[in-house]
């Protein structure tokens, strides 16, 4: 899977890979964007969220560690599947022409040797969970598959990335419970509204490239009515959270807690400048710290109850 990552202008070039590590490694590491954390992060809270929303009290520490890994390397894997699609667009785009593949600092057939390693490592972590949520897991194979080629057929490319990047909400229950139940799928269908929130934000930055090469995103179908349909989408994510947390039986405090995420989600919309792209990407990043609120809101819920 994959999400944005990219600074506004592109990758820098004195980042810690180009500062720290070997030659070699560089344009692998560059192309798994191991100096871009947000999408890490962004894949790992709602698989977390789900682990601990299931929990009969504090989250497990070992099954925390082995959903971080595995967002480290599907992310990874997922950036690469991207830069393998996209490599022709992200050429002629200022903000990704400097990725490894469309500069031609990688080969595809490296990239493809690379994408098999990762993979390999993602299935031995996916199947140290329960026989639920390894089926779970493997049923997001597809969309991870279909993701990289919607820009090209549909305005809401960031719908399937929605899809695709929250599918830990589901599998973080099942690896606790066994099953599946009516709070995951709450939590799921809120966090997919999220991802398309606040990737259309992050699809601003690009908005003249994609008119130019004929890319589509919500960020040029929503337009002007971007941050109240931006809002709408972040209002439908507390709605299905705050959902999820009575489905599972979260105690007050969670609800409490919650009103912390939205008027962090309302300070995005309200000072984000459309027309920055250093504006559309911190406010981007800074989903980061709203998952941690929320994962925080969901175990003080969990305590208490």
């Amino acid at each position: 899977m994959t999400a944005p990552s990219d600074s506004a202008k592109g990758a820098a070039a004195t980042s810690w890979i180009d500062a720290r590590m070997p030659p070699r490694t560089r344009p692998w590491l560059r192309l798994a964007r191991a100096d871009r954390p947000a999408g890490f992060w962004l894949l790992m809270w709602p698989c977390w969220w789900s682990a601990a929303l299931a929990a009969p009290g504090w989250p497990d520490p070992a099954l925390l560690a082995l959903f971080a890994a595995g967002a480290v390397v599907m992310r990874a894997a997922g950036c690469v599947v991207n830069d393998i699609a996209d490599r022709e667009f992200d050429a002629r785009v200022e903000r990704t022409k400097s990725r490894p593949l469309a500069s031609g600092e990688a080969s595809v057939s490296g990239a493809l040797v690379f994408l098999a390693v990762l993979l390999a490592c993602g299935l031995a972590i996916l199947v140290q969970l329960d026989r639920a949520a390894v089926l779970v897991g493997a049923g997001s194979l597809v969309l991870v598959g279909l993701y990289p080629f919607m820009k090209r057929i549909t305005h809401w490319p960031q719908l399937f990335l929605g899809l695709t990047f929250n599918w830990g909400a589901l599998v973080g229950w099942a690896a606790v419970t066994g099953d599946l139940a009516p709070a995951p799928l709450l939590l799921y269908a809120g966090c997919v509204c999220w991802t398309v929130g606040y990737d259309t934000i992050y699809a601003h930055q690009d908005k003249a490239d994609d008119i130019r090469i004929g890319v589509k995103s919500t960020a040029l179908l929503f337009g002007g009515w971007t941050k109240p349909l931006v809002a709408l989408l972040y209002v439908l994510f507390l709605a299905g959270a705050a959902a999820a947390g009575f489905a599972a039986g979260l105690a007050w405090p969670f609800h409490l807690a919650l009103s912390v995420v939205a008027a962090h989600l309302a300070w995005q919309v309200a000072t984000v400048d459309l027309d920055s792209p250093a504006s559309c990407s911190g406010r981007f990043a800074s989903n980061v710290q709203a998952g941690a609120l929320l994962f925080a809101a969901i175990v003080l819920g969990r305590v208490v109850s």
